[in-house]
């Protein structure tokens, strides 16, 4: 484009050198002074990316392309603006064309980074990743409303529903924001939007998102697409933003941890989780192959909800971020081999965890040779695959992948 440009201005050139020399005696001769390209810029630092404003100086010039310097494509006009989402030193050039011939001004334009602000850092991990995901806080109240005073609470999620849970939220240091919302809650909403980030004089700043449907956490529509940051560390960022009712909504995410650390922090809630065999489906425990879980009990007729003895039922099995275990069997345990009620066979132990010896998210080892969870027969080596897990529910598998037989057990979060 360059090229042609300049092509275009000689042919121009010639022309009138051509012409003006065929009408010497005119007045009108199409010679001039040859063009002096100058311009100066000015940053808007007030929001980010940075924008800049070139202001065109030059004289006897009638023609200007710019040169920005950061790849893009050319641009033409007396004074232009260029968007530079990246942080570095650019060399921009402007070339003019007038009677006289062609000028050209290259100039050395440095965009600041906006990495000093500690929020913007921690919301794209400046100089390590350059960009970060972020999915919801794995503890109760991740959505929160308040009133317009900011202050009082007008209600707090629980645990939130799978298809929630699993949202990423992707920011990166060219201000690009995407949202991948995994097994959808619905329909399908994932997309990409462009981002600003504006700092403020008393706060952390804000992001201001550019897709018109684009949005972080909720689906409801914030105001703008302006989102106060609240918070903003290596681990949590918290976000608040005012509905067109007037109301906030405040959203916490943490970093979407990889998948080995995520199925850990689902298994103990990040701090502690109480686990409990789910009485609430049916085949809560099952018992067969790996290729056959349930040739050999039920092995027939669908075991209904609710048919647990109300001893195991109870039982109570917490897992801890220090990778403590504690049973607590309540009253009872409920014994295999006689299939009653005996006395409480309750413990505290370690276990350690790693990635699945064979089909699952991952596993762990209880230490104590005594330790067990749904069955006190089930697992001879204390091995305990995870299936599948999520902030509500887990399948775990007693038993290696050769084991014979192996327990498959429904939990919950209690």
């Amino acid at each position: 484009m360059r090229s042609s440009f300049r092509q275009s201005v000689l042919l121009l050139a010639l022309g009138a050198v051509a012409l003006g020399s065929c009408r010497k005696k005119e007045v009108d001769s199409l010679e001039g002074p040859v063009p002096t390209a100058a311009f100066t810029v000015a940053l808007n630092t007030s929001v980010y990316p940075v924008v800049a404003t070139f202001t065109n100086t030059s004289t006897d010039g009638f023609l200007y392309q710019w040169d920005f310097g950061d790849g893009s494509a050319l641009a033409t006009g007396v004074n232009v603006t260029h968007t530079y989402t990246l942080p570095r030193t650019y060399q921009v050039k402007l070339v003019v064309a007038g009677r006289g011939g062609t000028g050209s001004k290259p100039m050395d334009v440095t965009i600041p980074s906006i990495c000093s602000n500690a929020a913007f850092s921690a919301l794209i991990d400046c100089g390590k990743n350059n960009a970060t995901s972020w999915t919801y806080s794995d503890q109760p109240g991740a959505i929160k409303t308040f009133a317009a005073n900011g202050t009082t609470q007008l209600s707090a999620s629980g645990l939130l529903p799978d298809c929630q849970a699993d949202d990423q939220f992707q920011f990166d240091q060219t201000f690009s924001y995407t949202y991948d919302g995994g097994d959808n809650c619905g329909a399908n909403l994932n997309g990409k939007s462009g981002f600003i980030f504006r700092p403020t004089a008393n706060g952390l700043g804000q992001i201001v998102l550019q897709r018109p449907k684009s949005f972080i956490g909720l689906t409801d529509s914030v105001v703008n697409k302006t989102y106060d940051i609240v918070e903003a560390t290596a681990t949590v960022l918290r976000l608040r933003g005012t509905n067109p009712n007037g109301t906030i909504t405040e959203v916490t995410l943490m970093p979407t941890p990889p998948p080995l650390l995520l199925t850990e922090r689902r298994l103990t809630g990040g701090s502690s989780r109480t686990w409990v065999l789910d009485n609430t489906v049916t085949n809560p425990i099952t018992v067969g192959t790996e290729a056959a879980p349930e040739s050999y009990y039920p092995n027939g007729p669908t075991v209904a909800a609710g048919t647990l003895p109300a001893c195991q039922a109870d039982d109570e099995y917490t897992f801890t971020s220090s990778h403590s275990f504690i049973y607590d069997a309540k009253a009872e345990t409920f014994v295999a081999g006689s299939y009653s009620c005996q006395a409480p066979r309750s413990l505290t132990t370690t276990f350690t965890f790693g990635q699945a010896s064979g089909a699952g998210v991952g596993q762990f080892v209880l230490t104590a040779p005594n330790a067990f969870i749904g069955a006190t027969d089930a697992g001879a080596d204390h091995t305990y695959r995870i299936l599948s897990i999520n902030n509500r529910t887990m399948v775990l598998r007693a038993g290696g992948p050769t084991a014979d037989p192996v327990f498959t057990f429904k939990m919950r979060v209690k």
